[in-house]
This record gives structure tokens, sequence and C-alpha cells, in this order.
């Protein structure tokens, strides 16, 4: 099944079923969040963030896990 067969299909089902479908996908695919997002995520989870008061005042950020 091509993109476009799905896509018309998913406009054919009822709103209650597009809000099924919309919520599994964002739940099961995060290609469409960015890396960059993922890695500050990744960052704040282990507690690799700081305050920007603190870095504009000259303070270095935490350092981040080996890649």
């Amino acid at each position: 099944m091509s993109a476009s067969e799905l896509i018309e299909q998913f406009k054919a089902l009822p709103a209650k079923e597009r809000a099924q479908v919309a919520k599994f996908v964002v739940e099961n695919d995060d290609s469409w969040i960015p890396e960059s997002f993922k890695q500050g995520m990744a960052d704040a989870e282990a507690g690799r963030f700081a305050d920007m008061d603190t870095i504009l005042s000259g303070a270095k950020p935490p350092p981040r896990a080996a890649e």
C-alpha cells in the first residue's frame, strides 16, 4: 500500500478512529522529533542541565556523557 492510499483511507475514517491512529503514531514513531531535542531530553533526564543565569555568568555547563 502506498502512502497516498494510506492517507486516503485515513481521511475516510470517522474522527474517533483518526484520533486513535494519530495517537498510535505519536506514541510509537519518534522520527518526527529532532535529534537535538532527543539529546536535550536525555541530558535533562540524566541531570545535565543548568540555570541560564548561571551559564550566562560564565560558569561551564555540566559535561555530557561520552557518545
